[in-house]
Order: structure tokens, then sequence, then C-alpha cells
């Protein structure tokens, strides 16, 4: 992988991963359009690094308020939502590396992201008189959430999409639900990181970041660190004043080209 691929997949991260349009799936399909070969879980694991940084700048007062306080009952869902993720991750792993690199459920994927922003959506609007904030939320709302983040393990479908689609079709307000999501995205990438280094270590330690490159996966990490601030500011405000309806439409237009593609044409797949 050259620097420009590298530079071009950083900037695609960024901008997706707090879209509800799934990085994850935008990667898999870039990396299957410039043929890329080496490991795409690692370099993925490593671009949500910089993605990291840029929630955490972001969000660094409502991080800060929760660090004040640790014993409260945002700190018990956020853990609740996460637990999901960590058994799929712990029991699934070579089910999701073999979705990475085959990218063999990507066009299925995109079109269950599709489903559920307009499930989400649809039941927000029908509910939208009736919603909660944070002080109102519960451990079912958590598990629901987290449940979804789970099967957003899957490249295609949008993890943001996914748990802000769960926080909207439990009735939980809109920017409460866009927070809780970011501040959900932290927890859920330290544990890929995790679980990359542990796997790293297994195959002989950094093979997989050298056949790389150490500058592609700066260049990489640093682009998708600086477009995902602005993604993440962006997207605050828009889920408070827009519908999710127009991102449904993107990720079902673009899960029918990839399965067209998957099993008639055969340009990408």
């Amino acid at each position: 992988m050259n620097i420009i691929n590298a530079i071009i997949l950083g900037i695609v991260q960024g901008l997706t991963e707090f879209l509800p349009v799934s990085s994850s799936g935008h990667l898999v399909l870039l990396q299957k359009i410039f043929g890329i070969t080496e490991p795409a879980l690692f370099f993925g694991t490593m671009l949500h690094v910089g993605t990291l940084s840029a929630v955490i700048v972001v969000l660094w007062k409502d991080i800060w308020a929760i660090l004040k306080r640790l014993i409260q009952p945002l700190t018990g869902y956020l853990i609740m939502a996460t637990i999901p993720a960590v058994i799929a991750a712990l029991f699934f792993g070579d089910i999701i590396d073999h979705a990475y690199e085959s990218g063999q459920f990507l066009g299925f994927s995109f079109l269950l992201t599709t489903a559920l922003l307009i499930t989400a959506e649809f039941l927000s609007r029908r509910n939208e008189k009736k919603l909660k904030n944070s002080k109102d939320m519960n451990l079912p709302d958590a598990l629901i959430i987290g449940i979804l983040q789970a099967v957003a393990i899957l490249p295609g479908v949008s993890r943001s999409g996914a748990t802000i689609s769960g926080a909207l079709s439990r009735k939980l307000d809109r920017d409460f639900a866009a927070r809780f999501s970011f501040l959900l995205c932290i927890p859920a990438i330290l544990g890929a990181v995790v679980l990359q280094t542990r796997d790293l270590i297994a195959d002989g330690g950094a093979a997989a970041g050298e056949s790389i490159g150490a500058a592609a996966i700066v260049a990489g990490t640093l682009s998708a660190a600086i477009t995902g601030f602005f993604a993440v500011r962006f997207m605050l405000k828009l889920i408070r004043e827009k519908s999710l309806y127009g991102f449904a439409v993107y990720t079902g237009i673009l899960g029918v080209f990839v399965l067209i593609d998957q099993f008639i044409t055969h340009i990408v797949f």
C-alpha cells in the first residue's frame, strides 16, 4: 500500500466513521478497488485510532464529566452497551476476519444499514413527543444499543448508524442518541485495538504492520483523525436538524451495486 492510497483510505474513514454509512464497509470496498491485499482488519483498526482521537477532542466535556464521577448510571449504560460487541468479537473473530478479507457480506450489510436507518427514523418521528433524555435511559435501552453495535462489527453495517438507530428506536432524544453513540465508540475502538494487538503478537509481532509500511499507516491515521474531527461535529449538528433517510438511500443504492457486482458483473469482487 502506498502513502496516497493510505491517505485516501484515512480520509474515507474519518468522513464515514461518524456518518451512518459504515466506515468499515467503505474501507473494504476501496481496498478491493485498489487491489490492496495487506491485512484489512489491522489497517482498519489503526484508522479507527485516528478517529478515536477526533471523538475525544470533540466530546472532551462529556468524557471529563464521566471521569470526574465514574460511579453514575451513564457509566453503567456504556459498559452494558459494550458487552455484546466484546462477546461477538471473542466468539466470532474468525468469521469477522473473513468478512473483512473477502467482503462476502458487504452488499447485504449495506442493505441492513439501510433497513436500520429507515426503521429508526420512522419510530423516532412517530414518538417525537415522548422522547427520553439521558436521565430517563435504562438498562434495556443500553442492551438493545449494544446488541446492534455487536451486529455492526460486520463491515457494511454502520456502527454509528446501528447504535443511533437503537437509541432512536428506544425513544431517546436525537442529540443524546448521537452523543451516546460516539461515546460508545471509545471502548469499542480500544477493544478492537487490544484484540488486534493480541492477534499480531500471536502471528509473530508487527509483521502485518510492516507489510503495509509505517509511513502509510501514519499517513492514514493522521488523515482519519483530521477528517474525523470535522465529521463528528457535523454529525452532531445534522442529527438534531435533519433525518437519516438520505443516508438510508445512499447505503441502499451502494448495497444494490455491490450485490450486482458480487453476483453478476464481478468487476471488483
